[in-house]
């Protein structure tokens, strides 16, 4: 009779790890490209896209030219919902990996014509026209693509580690704008700031469609989340997952968009305000430094993002998903002034410290985000569910968050302001996540069990 070698593990176990090890890599992978396309725009919209495509307003006030640029970043964000519920509403019944990979080249599709749209020079009131249009498709596609990321890692994890799990897709966004920034550093540190303004700036939009590609690639790779596979055997059809979700789980939608809050608003002053600010001219409202030197500082620092995401994945495992998120809200509140008067100075290494330090509440804040949303929602309505919750988050959170900052320090002339606005931020996010009873370990196949204990 044969036996078995214990230290063996069984093929079932193996075939299982290495589809996670898939997973995992296919999340992050797609997430990173998704966002490396979003950011991008943010990146051009503080940097160079006010001249090029709201010239007659530059002409005449430069500081209304950036306050409309960056409103073009929050336009998209009205239509991520809309992007969600179509996305929630195919991911709930014909899987989350095909809705995945829609929205990967959907993204990718828009960043590359942008690339090659001309300018208000060439074609006059078109130009911005076009460019909104194709900004609200990219909005569209990412309002289901952190949805079904979110869920395909979760739901593909071990009960104990859904939090290690779903800090993938979240360090995707870190990832991304990593990727983004260092793009436009390096081109920048080649052929020079003016090069970049006049035609260098398209170059990261044009790589978009080789990273389309890969990331297309190896999304096709991954297997359909489990949970999903065995709603559709358990289910003769299809609900209304839609309908079914503001029925039964209205307050799970608000409070996942208010937990999103704060670090949605702080995340998009990073990506987008932070280094504008610090590299423009002092008369218009700047610090006056380097772009190079500063596109390469905020690189470096978005690191301290990356890491501390996927720290606070791994803490909520152990600490529970609310504790985690009320010591990362806590840690953004208390530096989101103070980090000013440090960027203020004008000096790259305390510009440096002060963003590598912010991103640490940064990534406790969001790091727990993919499981908590995964486990508040039963599995007939949760790609909806987290979908919609994410997408309105995001407007009410980030899709402004740079032109209120440009506002205010208009205004006011005083930077510390911002730091203000994202106290208050702060705090609304972090009384809404401790509304929650912390949902750690509920099944995730179960479509309406335990619906007393997530909330």
């Amino acid at each position: 009779m044969a036996t078995s070698d214990p230290a063996i593990p069984p093929t079932g176990a193996v075939n299982q790890s290495r589809e996670r090890r898939r997973v995992l890599a296919g999340t992050m992978v797609g997430t990173t490209i998704e966002w490396y396309d979003f950011f991008v725009y943010a990146q051009a919209a503080g940097l160079v896209l006010a001249p090029l495509y709201l010239a007659p307003v530059a002409d005449s006030s430069p500081a209304v030219a950036q306050v409309l640029s960056f409103a073009t970043i929050g336009i998209s964000f009205l239509f991520r919902p809309l992007g969600a519920v179509v996305a929630g509403f195919l991911g709930d019944r014909f899987g989350r990996k095909r809705v995945l990979v829609a929205t990967l080249v959907l993204m990718g599709l828009a960043t590359f014509l942008i690339g090659v749209l001309p300018t208000y020079a060439q074609i006059g009131v078109a130009a911005p026209v076009l460019l909104i249009t194709l900004r609200v498709l990219q909005g569209f596609s990412a309002g289901g693509e952190w949805g079904g990321a979110a869920l395909m890692s979760v739901e593909h994890a071990p009960v104990g580690r859904r939090g290690f799990f779903g800090a993938y897709p979240q360090i995707g966004v870190p990832c991304g704008m990593i990727l983004a920034t260092f793009v436009v550093w390096t081109i920048t540190a080649i052929i020079g700031p003016d090069a970049f303004v006049e035609w260098g700036w398209r170059i990261p939009f044009l790589v978009s469609f080789l990273l389309i590609i890969v990331g297309h690639l190896i999304r096709k790779s991954v297997e359909e989340s489990p949970v999903f596979q065995q709603m559709q055997e358990l289910r003769a059809e299809a609900s209304a997952p839609l309908r079914t979700l503001f029925r039964n789980n209205t307050r799970e939608v608000v409070l996942s968009a208010l937990i999103f809050l704060a670090n949605n608003a702080a995340g998009y002053l990073l990506i987008a305000f932070l280094a504008t600010y610090a590299s423009r001219p002092v008369e218009e409202f700047g610090l006056g430094m380097e772009r190079g030197p500063v596109l390469l500082a905020t690189t470096l620092a978005s690191f301290g993002w990356l890491a501390s995401t996927l720290y606070g994945g791994w803490l909520c495992d152990r600490i529970g998903r609310v504790r985690t998120f009320q010591i990362g809200y806590a840690m953004l509140a208390a530096w989101s002034v103070p980090m000013w008067f440090l960027i203020d100075t004008g000096n790259i290494l305390m510009y440096f410290l002060a963003l590598f330090l912010f991103t640490l509440g940064m990534g406790l804040s969001y790091g727990p985000q993919a499981a908590l949303y995964a486990e508040m929602f039963p599995a007939g309505v949760r790609y909806s569910g987290v979908s919609i919750g994410y997408a309105l988050g995001a407007i009410v959170g980030g899709a402004f968050a740079p032109m209120i900052a440009e506002l205010l320090l208009t205004s006011f002339d005083a930077s510390w302001t911002i730091g203000a606005y994202i106290v208050v931020a702060c705090a609304v996010s972090f009384v809404a996540v401790s509304l929650v009873k912390d949902p750690s370990g509920v099944d995730l196949h179960a479509d309406d069990a335990h619906e007393d204990e997530r909330v």
